[in-house]
């Protein structure tokens, strides 16, 4: 089989070089529990990384706010100087307080040492995707201004600082409005087989060219349940997660996959995701999950 049906094909970032395989990886699990603090295996984490660089992964997602640090100082230990053509994707907008809560981080200043920080511990002398990450604990909040934030982005990328925008927690509305300001290379929102409220999004961003990277594609932190998704996973012999990627990457064309993991098994789980030819009937069948979502 071939890398490029191993990772599920490939798509590109418009307006940009960076073409990249389909599954790709999201760090954000590298961090200890509840993404704060040091893992319990930095070993591991570095192993997972390594894995994913030898089976061809060339996208990763990260953030400086998970951890907070931790993540992009594992990601550095482990792959810098970093391989040809691998598009490392960061975000802005969040940051946390003592205790690990989460926080918005939208004032120019936060932005600017946000975007100094990811440089920083990732080793970096300008950050490839920048996403800003909207914010809103449950989904987007359709009150957030996503404008001031992107003028601070757009500022940074005439700088040099940032190669490409994306936006993340965003409504369509937002989405347009950050158009607006800058061009837009990927939307990163959460979205699974069960919850598909940006259904009609993804297949607007398909005709526009600009990958959608769903953030929580197994559930979050509490994952898929479902008879229906067992049902299947069970007739087809691999496990309901692996499913649940299949079905993303047969969405559609502009789907990019970010699963993350610290486990090396796991992460091969997922991987192996992308070799899972879903039939007919088993996409119908899936479809009911999410229907009324």
């Amino acid at each position: 089989m071939t890398q490029q049906k191993k990772l599920g094909g490939t798509f590109s970032f418009p307006g940009t070089p960076f073409q990249v395989f389909r599954v790709g990886y999201g760090a954000m699990q590298l961090s200890g529990p509840g993404i704060f603090g040091p893992p319990k295996d930095r070993t591991e984490a570095v192993r997972v990384l390594h894995a994913a660089m030898e089976a061809g992964v060339n996208h990763i997602d990260t953030s400086d706010f998970y951890g907070p640090y931790v993540t992009n100082q594992i990601v550095r230990e482990a792959l810098y100087p970093y391989p040809a053509g691998l598009v490392i994707v960061t975000k802005l907008g969040g940051r946390r307080d003592e205790k690990g809560g989460w926080l918005a981080a939208h004032s120019g200043q936060e932005l600017i040492e946000g975007a100094e920080s990811n440089l920083r511990n990732l080793r970096l002398d300008v950050l490839d995707i920048v996403n800003l990450r909207a914010w809103g604990i449950h989904g987007p909040d359709p009150d957030f201004d996503v404008r001031p934030s992107m003028d601070v982005l757009a500022d940074l990328q005439r700088r040099g600082i940032i190669r490409h925008i994306g936006v993340s927690n965003v409504t369509r509305e937002q989405l347009v409005a950050a158009q607006k300001i800058a061009p837009v290379v990927c939307v990163q929102n959460y979205y699974n087989i069960a919850n598909r409220a940006d259904d009609r999004l993804i297949d607007d961003l398909a005709q526009q060219g600009i990958p959608y990277v769903p953030f929580f594609p197994l559930g979050g932190f509490t994952p898929l349940q479902s008879d229906t998704l067992s049902g299947v996973a069970r007739r087809l012999g691999f496990t309901p997660m692996q499913v649940a990627l299949a079905w993303l990457l047969a969405r559609a064309p502009n789907i990019l996959l970010i699963p993350g993991t610290s486990s090396l098994a796991h992460f091969r789980e997922n991987l192996a995701s992308a070799t899972i030819r879903l039939d007919g009937d088993a996409l119908v069948e899936l479809a009911t999950i999410g229907a009324h979502a």
